[in-house]
């Protein structure tokens, strides 16, 4: 239910050290100014943070089924940071510590889709979401709210809501009728000193303004998000009034200043340097969604002239921002003397036993629920080359899609139209055994929650698409060696905005410039008619503008489907039984030089 200012009000305020506070209450007497000659009062506390968590509770990794493992040798989960929270709080004393996240906390894992669709904690007398349980063991005492946590609908992000003891934060996360909040913007703490007044900490939280594109389906006609320099320019002075000795900001957006959506909303998707930079009263940022790891970052605001402190902590868990604040007593009010951050690698601790022993039985049912038997290939396939070679595994996604799309547009208007389909390479360690195909080797394939629509398209926008596309190879020119890893992901773009397109036949030329790069296009062995129409079964992050790819969010909407793609792809192998790549896997794009294959 939106929150209107007297609903606001009444649930937010409490008094007493530690409490949640808002204005209108009274606080305790203020210290005296120290007299001539005596040395400052001071007072120092730290405020640890995790963001994109991304439903890692263990260091374990559902879609292979074994310990989380990376090339650095990183690992993750909460019950990790558990343990990094404990020893800071040990060492800096725990009344002098706080506890939040910059979201993106109930999407990514198996284990977080088991307790939004498999055992749902919606249903009545329905489980605690075990990211719930983690961090009301952890002691968190805020979050932002992460786009991510739209992706199941609201009633299930209003039901983690009430599990946590903690508040969710999103002060532009409007009601889309009153434009009122429909989560609480803030909360404020207070940290009890040795000198008096206590230091008023307020945590203000921001979410991202995509959430309007991405999960359009879920929040349209219910909620809208406007700016994160908009909100931060109204809410921090507010914040400030009601005695707010130092104001955090909890962000659910990167620091680059970049959009993936171009211009489809006027907001910017990554704006934590600019808030930082353009409000003023602000003295760090916890940064959030970019997945990108930043120790510390100082942004100077351009009224006040004073450094703001910014923080990423690594994703899922990998690492804990540690923000330490050193506030000195004068002229009748505390203010912060120095600001400074860390990052822990969570690699270097062991799991709290302490949340082991609380999930140890839902992580035990969702290993069972993963390893399923669903159907056979006669073959394996593996994404370790998809990013550079069209293979087999990617083609399975597209017949999928392509199948599906078909089937639902059958008898209908557009029916007689042939039907493409996109697919990316989202992780290079996916694979389809051969011989026994589980769950968890099928929903690897599709990590995201995205679904599935239809969208009508011209030959013409169908080669803008892919040129666009293209651009994620670094340029190479002919006779020079090809380093694999270096030949992807030009200007930082995402394993997850390289889409290869199945149905047609083309080759990309590394060569050659980004924008004039594809050659030889052609459909059913035939030059590409510019004027001809194509339905493209595409994912519901691509058609609503993400990556910004061009014409495929303004195409007419054929058809669309709230199922997971990933569930889509784990009917189809249990309706087929065995998956046999020579029914649909043929190489329909390369990568050339002049016109010679680079591979």
């Amino acid at each position: 239910m939106p929150l209107n200012r007297r609903t606001f009000l009444g649930t937010t305020a409490a008094a007493g050290a530690g409490a949640a506070i808002v204005g209108g209450v009274a606080a305790p007497a203020e210290a005296h100014e120290h007299g001539r000659g005596r040395a400052p009062k001071r007072y120092s506390f730290s405020v640890m943070g995790t963001t994109d968590l991304h439903g890692n509770v263990f260091n374990w990794d559902y879609f292979t089924d074994k310990e989380f493992d990376d090339k650095a040798h990183n690992d993750v989960g909460l019950a990790k940071i558990s343990t990094l929270v404990e020893q800071v709080r040990k060492e800096k004393g725990r009344h002098n510590t706080l506890m939040i996240d910059a979201g993106d906390t109930i999407q990514g894992t198996q284990l977080s889709y088991y307790y939004a669709k498999v055992d749902p904690i919606t249903a009545k007398h329905g489980p605690v979401h075990p990211m719930a349980q983690a961090m009301n063991a952890i002691g968190y005492h805020a979050a932002a709210l992460g786009n991510h946590e739209f992706n199941y609908g609201i009633p299930v992000l209003r039901k983690f809501e009430e599990q946590c003891r903690f508040p969710l934060l999103g002060a532009n996360a409007l009601d889309a009728k009153t434009l009122k909040p429909a989560f609480r913007p803030y909360v404020i703490k207070r940290m009890c000193t040795p000198h008096g007044r206590d230091v008023r900490v307020a945590i203000l939280g921001l979410t991202n303004p995509g959430i309007a594109i991405w999960d359009k389906a879920n929040v349209s006609g219910k909620m809208v998000f406007p700016g994160l320099e908009e909100q931060a320019a109204k809410w921090v002075p507010k914040l400030r009034s009601m005695g707010a000795d130092v104001v955090i900001v909890a962000a659910h957006s990167g620091s680059s200043g970049t959009s993936s959506y171009g211009d489809q909303l006027p907001y910017i998707e990554n704006a934590a340097a600019l808030v930082a930079e353009q409000v003023p009263g602000i003295d760090a940022i916890l940064v959030g969604h970019a997945h990108v790891e930043i120790p510390e970052y100082r942004v100077k605001n351009k009224q006040t002239g004073k450094d703001v402190v910014l923080s990423e902590p690594l994703k899922w868990g990998q690492r804990l921002t540690v923000f330490d604040f050193d506030l000195v007593w004068e002229k009748g009010r505390w203010s912060v003397e120095k600001a400074g951050s860390k990052v822990l690698n969570s690699n270097t601790a062991v799991e709290d036993p302490k949340i082991v022993r609380l999930l140890s039985d839902e992580h035990k049912k969702v290993v069972a629920y993963v390893n399923q038997v669903i159907g056979t290939s006669k073959a394996a396939m593996t994404t370790a080359e998809a990013a550079w070679k069209d293979e087999p595994i990617i083609d399975l996604i597209n017949a999928v899609q392509v199948d599906t799309v078909k089937a639902a547009l059958a008898g209908g208007a557009y029916a007689s139209l042939p039907v493409l389909s996109q697919a990316s390479c989202f992780s290079r360690t996916a694979a389809i055994p051969a011989g026994q195909v589980t769950i968890k080797d099928a929903a690897g394939l599709y990590p995201f929650e995205n679904t599935l629509e239809a969208r009508l398209l011209t030959g013409a926008q169908l080669k803008d698409y892919l040129e666009f596309s293209a651009r994620y190879y670094v340029q190479t020119a002919a006779g020079v060696p090809v380093d694999t890893s270096k030949l992807t992901n030009a200007g930082n773009t995402p394993d997850y905005n390289y889409d290869a397109v199945s149905g047609l036949t083309y080759d990309i030329d590394i060569a050659k410039a980004a924008g004039s790069r594809i050659s030889n296009l052609a459909f059913q062995g035939k030059p590409l008619d510019p004027a001809a129409q194509f339905v493209l079964a595409v994912n519901n992050y691509r058609a609503n503008g993400g990556g910004n790819f061009p014409h495929v969010a303004a195409a007419k909407q054929l058809w669309a489907n709230s199922e997971e793609i990933r569930n889509t792809i784990i009917s189809w192998v249990k309706a087929k039984g065995v998956v046999d790549p020579a029914s649909f896997a043929s190489v329909d794009w390369k990568l050339v030089r002049d016109g010679v294959a680079v591979f």
